[in-house]
Formats: structure tokens, C-alpha cells, sequence
């Protein structure tokens, strides 16, 4: 075989090599694309139930401003549960958006930045809708308990002070709690706090990207 031959038959070799690799890649991208979007349907389903929570928040709230004129103490808990229900939309809104914004088609690279984006809305978002039910809950109990007919802070005072005071003091605790995770010193606790405040659908879907990534890569 001459030379030229030679080099000919390399160069089609190689080519034909860069085509099985690329369909290779092309192969895995689907098998993890499908799976990704198999995984992020949860995160769909809680922002669901999150808008669901928003609008029993505010129909609670709404059914004790239908019964105006009502006390300080009832006005102050409708007043709660309409911000939290307008604050489970905005949220809920939130995280559906970055969800929507994630590109199937999109480079590896470009697709681990949207769901960076998706990962930090959700925590924050998580807590941000989580956190208030420390103290919520006894507006929504107040509210349950005046629809049907008994003012719970006047028939119980102690019982309400007591159970905010509670409130109080966990969501104290919860503050501490993460801020002390913070500390490089406890990196690692941070991490799985980050990783159960996450949840396994995000985790499996990061990994399917960085496989992908590393096949790329080899």
C-alpha cells in the first residue's frame, strides 16, 4: 500500500471513529435526557401541592374576611394567611419557571447551570414556604376554629400565646441550626443538610448531567 493510501485509510478510519463516538454520546444524552425528565416530574408535583397550599391559605383567608367585622387577633391571622398564600404562588411560580427554562437540547455544560438555577430556587423557595407552618399552623387552626363558630384565642388564650411561643422558638432553632451548618469547619454536615433539603430528584438528575459530561469528556 503507498503512502498516500495509507494516510487515506487513517484519516477515514479516525473519521469513522469520531462518527461512533459522537453517536455514542449522542445515544447516552438521550437515555439520560429521558431519565432526567423522568426525574424533575416530583419537583413539578410539589410546586403543585405547594399552589395548592397558596390557595387553601388564601380561601381560609377569605372566608374570615367574608365575616368582617372580626377581632384584632382573627384580622392578624387572615392577614397571615393571605400573604402566605400570595407568597406559595410567587414561589411556586418561581421554581415552575427555572423548571421550564431547562433545554433538553441545550449543551451538557448549559443544561448544569439551569439546573444550578432550578437547585437554588427550590432550597430557598423550600424554605421560604416551609419555615412560616412554625407558626402558621395557628393561624390556620384560629381560622378552622372561628369558621365553625369558636374564637379559640378567647376561649383558649394560653393555648395560643403558648403554641407561638413554641413557634417562636423553633424557627429559632431552625435559623441556628443552618447558620452553624454554614461554618466551613462543618462542610460536611452542610452538605447532607444541603443534599436532604434538595431531594432525590435533583441529586439523580445532576449526576445523569455529569456522567454525561464525563463521557464527553473521555
Amino acid at each position: 500500500m503507498e503512502l498516500d493510501e495509507l494516510k487515506s485509510a487513517w484519516t477515514d478510519l479516525a473519521r469513522q471513529l469520531e462518527r461512533r463516538s459522537a453517536l455514542d454520546v449522542l445515544q447516552l444524552k438521550h437515555a439520560h435526557f429521558a431519565r432526567l425528565r423522568a426525574s424533575l416530574r416530583p419537583l413539578y408535583l410539589t410546586e403543585i401541592v405547594t399552589l395548592l397550599s397558596g390557595l387553601v391559605a388564601v380561601g381560609a383567608a377569605a372566608l374570615l374576611w367574608g365575616r368582617m367585622p372580626l377581632p384584632l387577633h382573627l384580622i392578624a391571622g387572615a392577614a397571615a394567611l393571605h400573604a402566605y398564600g400570595v407568597l406559595c404562588f410567587i414561589c411556586a411560580g418561581v421554581v415552575l419557571g427555572r423548571l421550564r427554562r431547562v433545554d433538553a437540547m441545550a449543551p451538557v455544560v448549559t443544561m448544569q447551570r439551569q439546573l444550578a438555577r432550578v437547585r437554588t430556587a427550590y432550597v430557598r423557595t423550600g424554605l421560604i414556604v416551609g419555615l412560616p407552618w412554625w407558626l402558621l399552623w395557628v393561624a390556620m387552626f384560629m381560622a378552622a376554629s372561628a369558621l365553625g363558630g369558636v374564637d379559640l384565642y378567647v376561649r383558649a388564650p394560653e393555648f395560643v400565646w403558648i403554641s407561638l411561643g413554641v413557634g417562636v422558638l423553633g424557627l429559632a432553632a431552625t435559623f441556628a441550626v443552618y447558620r452553624w451548618s454554614r461554618d466551613p469547619r462543618r462542610a460536611r454536615f452542610g452538605q447532607a443538610l444541603d443534599g436532604v433539603l434538595v431531594g432525590g430528584s435533583l441529586r439523580r438528575a445532576q449526576a445523569w448531567l455529569d456522567e454525561i459530561a464525563a463521557f464527553e469528556r473521555a
